[in-house]
Formats: C-alpha cells, sequence, structure tokens
C-alpha cells in the first residue's frame, strides 16, 4: 500500500457511536485519515469540502438509512467507494447493496477486521481509479468525448468520421489531441483509461 493509500480519508457513518469511533481508530492504526459520524445528514452537510476515498455506513439507522444515504452521496461525488455493514444482514439487502447502491461490501456485525481492512484497501483503490478517470477524460471537449467514446467500441477512423459527419483528417486531429490531453500511447491504453466510464448524455 502506498502512502498515499494509507492517507486517503475514509468515513463511517454509525448511529452507534462506540462502534462507528471503534472502526475509526481500527482504521487509524492503519494509517488511514478516518473520521466517524453519528448520522449520514452529518456528514451530506460537510461532505463537499471534504469528499473521501471511501464511506462505510450502516444500513438502519434513523430517518435517512444507508442505501439512502448511499444514493445521496453518489449524487455529490460518483468516485466515492462505499461500503455498507449492518446486524441485520439479508440476502436481498446484499444484492440490494452490491448491485443497486453500488456498495463494494457487505458487512455483518459484529465486524471481521481483517475483510473490512481488504474491502477499505480495494475501495481507496477503486476510488483513485476513479477519480484519476475523471481528471483525464474532463479535459476532453465534448467533440473529443464523442470521439473517445467511438474509438473504445473499436470504430475506425474512417467509420468514426461518417458516424460524426466529419472528414477522416478531423478525425485524426481529434485522435492527437485526445492522446496528449490523456497522455496514453495507443489505443489500448484509451481502452483501459475507459473501463467503467459511461459517455454523458449531451
Amino acid at each position: 500500500m502506498s502512502d498515499a493509500d494509507r492517507n486517503a480519508l475514509i468515513y463511517v457513518v454509525d448511529d452507534d457511536a462506540d462502534l462507528g469511533g471503534a472502526v475509526a481508530r481500527l482504521l487509524r492504526r492503519q494509517k488511514y485519515s478516518a473520521e466517524p459520524f453519528v448520522s449520514p445528514e452529518q456528514l451530506l452537510t460537510a461532505y463537499a469540502g471534504a469528499p473521501a476515498a471511501c464511506i462505510i455506513t450502516d444500513v438502519m439507522m434513523g430517518e435517512l438509512d444507508g442505501f439512502s444515504f448511499a444514493e445521496r452521496v453518489r449524487s455529490l461525488d460518483p468516485a466515492v467507494a462505499i461500503i455498507f455493514m449492518t446486524a441485520w444482514p439479508t440476502t436481498a439487502n446484499a444484492v440490494d447493496a452490491i448491485r443497486r447502491y453500488g456498495g463494494l461490501e457487505y458487512l455483518e456485525k459484529p465486524i471481521d477486521q481483517a475483510r473490512l481492512l481488504a474491502a477499505v484497501a480495494e475501495g481507496v483503490a477503486w476510488s483513485a481509479k476513479k477519480r484519476f478517470q475523471a481528471e483525464k477524460l474532463s479535459r476532453l471537449t465534448r467533440r473529443e468525448r464523442q470521439v473517445f467514446a467511438l474509438l473504445i467500441r473499436g470504430l475506425s477512423t474512417k467509420a468514426i468520421a461518417a458516424e460524426l459527419g466529419l472528414s477522416p483528417k478531423t478525425i485524426e486531429d481529434h485522435r492527437a489531441r485526445i492522446n496528449l490531453k490523456t497522455g496514453a500511447t495507443g489505443l489500448a491504453q484509451l481502452i483501459a483509461l475507459a473501463d467503467g466510464w459511461e459517455p454523458p448524455k449531451e
């Protein structure tokens, strides 16, 4: 684990202050920057000023449960990893946690420390990759994103030109700028950069 990963900011949300504090202390011992919150509303108020690499959240809380909280957080920050924990696990909730709410892990209380730490390490790496991807692709213009989306689908320069109603020379110019802005040296690197990327609706 790199120093950057170890210093990653992790939030723990649980209305049981003792448990949330204990999880945060465990993470601090692993050299993460961890902060506990007793309510999701409290974290949402503060989140924009200090986005995290990973959030560990209880499922059963007060007015705003862990799944609804995850949806709110995702609207603020698509690149934060989310780990759910609960004292009342169900198969249906586990499936929802992963598929619908984008959770990386669904942990049963009392928490297995090794499993938690493995999930956090995975979450921090996932978040770093998503933020790197977003930063690189944010440099592209609207037209460059259109060309990029077609490139990673495997279309040739001529096919992209026909699709967008442009000349092949213009597409080659766009490809050159895409490579320059993203630092990619070929199509394979562009495809790797696009892993999990969804073209914006424009």
